[in-house]
């Protein structure tokens, strides 16, 4: 007898074929109409006997995985065990967890990692050509992965982890280039070197117009390499005895009240000056913004705390000020690839399998923003991978066979059903 105060209904098991998450074969045609799985078939390293598995053979399901909000390797069964999900996509073997643990260290270890970036490369590339704009801002930051593995190193925050650098575009939510690295690594590490290779991924015609950046760049060879590129810059600047001299020699009555972007008053005042370094090739301004702040007990000299911000721009400081800060939105980029896609955990005590881990978290990401530009509306541009994964991804869908005809029925309403069938009329167009 079920008690009044709980619902009435039973369970049952079937053996229909049904998915719960639909949504997953959208993403997997539309990696085959990117042609990934050719680009893989072509580019990546081949199992070392006929027997083995192929490398699409581990990347389709993680991906899979990781889009539908898988975090672990063992995760795989749920993809395993969804036996209408494996019919709709043509996923007819995947390997197991161990197997899967041995290959990520095999690649990571090996070529993987750089057959694999060029291929990300060439999806970022396509889609670059696609966009209209001809001029990007990049954005460069570091993030912390805590990790309590043997060989992981103690980051700044004082804890066990890696330590990965990433470049994105503020017109476009993707990650241009990233390298995972120890969480020792100082993140102004190789500079120049890492900024070089963003700008070699943007395809002929396409350029960087403005680099935002922590102070982790802020370098001589990197402002450098910016002027000799002719590209605007924003970096938070050290406070080395140089710069502490430019600031204290900052006349009082050129301080001001800092304005919001709105036009409201802060507390913080505002004022500039003009700065180089003994390696800079040319001068450049220095942004400062000075606050009291009477609940710390000791006070920096003159009795404020600065924030520098090293530009080359030609805008007013408290427009500096404002553009610098819309790098903010570059830390949300990190957060959704972070939490949304699982990259907050890492699956191995093995950096090269990590590493390569990371890369496929990246690459799940990426292809995500590009279909949502390349297949649904555009208001759907911000929605995050749990929204999508809430209203389109997780669908129940049943399997009805007619001859050698595979039908899905979907159970959503008319409005989303519309929605299903443009994706698949972009899929097939791109294809």
């Amino acid at each position: 007898m079920i008690a009044q105060s709980l619902l009435s209904y039973k369970i049952e098991r079937t053996e229909e074929e049904i998915t719960p998450r639909s949504g997953l074969a959208i993403y997997a045609e539309f990696l085959r109409a990117l042609k990934l799985d050719k680009l893989i078939a072509e580019q990546m390293p081949l199992p070392g006997s006929n027997r083995g598995y192929k490398a699409w053979q581990y990347i389709q399901p993680l991906m899979l995985m990781l889009y539908g909000g898988g975090r672990h390797i063992d995760d795989l069964r749920e993809i395993r065990q969804d036996k209408a999900l494996r019919t709709l996509v043509d996923l007819k073997h995947i390997p197991s967890a161990s197997t899967v643990g041995d290959w990520l260290r095999r690649m990571g270890n090996t070529e993987g990692i750089k057959k694999l970036v060029n291929i990300e490369h060439s999806l970022v590339r396509e889609l670059l050509l696609r966009d209209k704009n001809q001029e990007y801002t990049l954005y460069i930051d570091a993030t912390v992965i805590e990790a309590e593995k043997d060989l992981a190193a103690i980051t700044y925050k004082g804890i066990k982890g890696y330590q990965p650098i990433l470049g994105g575009l503020k017109e476009l939510p993707i990650v241009l280039e990233h390298e995972f690295r120890q969480g020792n690594e100082p993140a102004g590490a190789r500079a120049v070197e890492f900024l070089e290779k963003c700008l070699a991924v943007l395809p002929a015609g396409k350029r960087i117009k403005h680099l935002s950046s922590d102070s982790a760049f802020y370098q001589s060879s990197v402002m450098n390499k910016c002027f000799e590129e002719g590209i605007t810059f924003a970096i938070v600047a050290d406070q080395d005895k140089a710069v502490k001299a430019a600031i204290r020699a900052i006349a009082e009555k050129e301080w001001k009240i800092f304005k919001d972007k709105s036009g409201r008053n802060t507390d913080r005042e505002i004022a500039e000056t003009v700065h180089t370094t003994n390696k800079t090739c040319q001068s450049f301004r220095l942004v400062v913004l000075r606050w009291s702040n009477p609940q710390l007990e000791i006070e920096q000299e003159q009795g404020y705390y600065y924030h520098v911000i090293a530009t080359t721009l030609e805008s007013s400081a408290e427009e500096v000020v404002w553009e610098y800060g819309e790098r903010a939105n570059f830390e949300n980029y990190i957060k959704e690839l972070k939490i949304g896609f699982g990259m907050e955990q890492l699956p191995s005590g093995d950096f090269g399998a990590n590493a390569f881990w990371f890369l496929l978290g990246v690459l799940t990401y990426n292809t995500t923003i590009i279909q949502k530009l390349y297949l649904l509306p555009e208001s759907w541009a911000r929605k995050t991978i749990q929204t999508l994964r809430w209203t389109l991804v997780e669908i129940a869908g049943k399997i009805i066979r007619h001859g050698r005809q595979v039908i899905l029925k979907l159970a959503i309403s008319a409005q989303k059903y519309k929605i299903y069938i443009e994706m698949r009329r972009c899929c097939s167009q791109l294809a």
